[in-house]
């Protein structure tokens, strides 16, 4: 048993909040801290009462270093839990250095003068880490994170090489809204709009954002059209599987989406450097943020699921080349009658406990900075099913035709 405190108090922290709570044998006692301790307090409430566990609620200022230490030696977790913004991911490590704690998050760091995460700024942290003797692991949600997972199962299990691996992520929920994002929307569109990149014999070939489409037929779902994006899981496969030639991640939006996503574009609203308005600065993706509807709140009126999992091609245990799909689908009612939260959250949270979890029972353990896949990933996937997220993997006829 063991303390636990949770950065963030999104859809995500709501999500792994519940959960830690509905498993009292592993977190002992749960503290909640955010810049906002109405939200903060807001998941106590919930999580009181569905679970009955009483939780602790701070505010914090996560940039805020000296503020961070303070309150993670007035808590002396055993671990800090990271839910917050990716703009915080540096801040947070710095001060679990400090106070000689174990770290988890389930997104990479970003800048936030520049749309561009990857893993080096945190990747440098590895000696620091390791002479520490703590532990730091990286990205524990659903992609990166169960995707991640779900390749070194493949790998363990079923293939002596992977050769080409294609992620790929549908949400075929709809909340009803003319335009909303179903995760931080500051963080959303500053991802999509990035340009995409793939892994391809060695090396990243760039292609203008949202200029490569595919249909794909998602099971429980139906067809929809996925595009070619950038994510960092891409970035940490590559580097602990070098043997993939080539790794590609597709993320499923529909044409009212695009269509919305191109008119604030054309007009500037998804610019992230400063404008003057009346005499003061706004960054209008900030501003936007403002006026879309919260992620959170949309779980109430979301109905369908999401399907999310890795398509890989290679030579399988029987010296055979073979292609394998595993996905979990997810129902965003069910998530919601459970949590409180749509399916997006749920996918991302439960990952983010389950993470948590391993760490404190001493099944993923380590000194320095992890990323998932390094990891033996069966009581991942075991937990997976246990809690929630629940997979499934079928041979495919052939390799991907795209």
């Amino acid at each position: 048993m063991s303390k636990v405190l949770v950065i963030g108090a999104g859809g995500v922290s709501s999500v792994a909040v519940h959960k830690m709570a509905a498993n009292a044998s592993i977190f002992s006692h749960i503290s909640l801290a955010s810049r906002t301790l109405s939200k903060c307090d807001a998941i106590a409430a919930s999580v009181k009462d569905r679970h009955g566990v009483d939780i602790d609620t701070f505010e914090i200022d996560a940039e805020e270093i000296p503020a961070m230490v303070r309150l993670i030696k007035q808590i002396e977790p055993a671990l800090v839990v990271n839910l917050a913004l990716p703009y915080q991911d540096l801040p947070i490590m710095d001060a679990c250095l400090e106070t000689g704690v174990d770290y988890l998050d389930t997104a990479n760091y970003e800048p936030k003068d520049e749309a561009k995460f990857e893993y080096h700024w945190q990747w440098a942290y590895q000696d620091q880490f390791k002479d520490a003797g703590i532990m730091a692991l990286l990205g524990s949600g659903f992609d990166p994170g169960v995707t991640s997972v779900f390749t070194s199962y493949l790998k363990k299990h079923h293939f002596e090489r992977i050769d080409t691996l294609d992620i790929m992520d549908c949400n075929g929920g709809d909340h009803g809204q003319a335009f909303a994002t179903n995760f931080n929307p500051e963080i959303n569109i500053r991802e999509i709009t990035a340009p995409a990149r793939r892994w391809e014999n060695g090396d990243w070939v760039e292609t203008p954002a949202l200029t490569i489409k595919q249909e794909f037929d998602f099971a429980e779902v139906g067809k929809r059209n996925m595009y070619l994006m950038y994510h960092e899981e891409i970035e940490s496969l590559k580097t602990h599987l070098p043997e993939i030639r080539r790794i590609r991640f597709w993320m499923t939006f529909g044409d009212e989406y695009i269509k919305h996503l191109d008119v604030l574009q054309a007009v500037g609203m998804t610019r992230i450097d400063p404008v003057m308005y009346e005499g003061k600065e706004i960054v209008p993706l900030q501003f936007l943020k403002a006026v879309l509807p919260e992620p959170a709140s949309l779980g109430e009126t979301t109905k369908g699921k999401t399907n999310i999992g890795c398509i890989a091609t290679g030579v399988g245990k029987d010296g055979k080349e073979k292609t394998l799909y595993i996905n979990n689908i997810c129902d965003h009612e069910a998530a919601y009658a459970e949590t409180g939260n749509q399916a997006v959250s749920y996918t991302t949270g439960v990952p983010a406990m389950i993470g948590s979890a391993l760490m404190l029972t001493g099944k993923w353990k380590g000194d320095g900075v992890f990323n998932m896949e390094q990891f033996d990933p069966d009581p991942f996937m075991k937990m997976l099913s246990e809690h929630g997220l629940p997979w499934q993997i079928k041979e495919l006829e052939g390799p991907l035709e795209f």
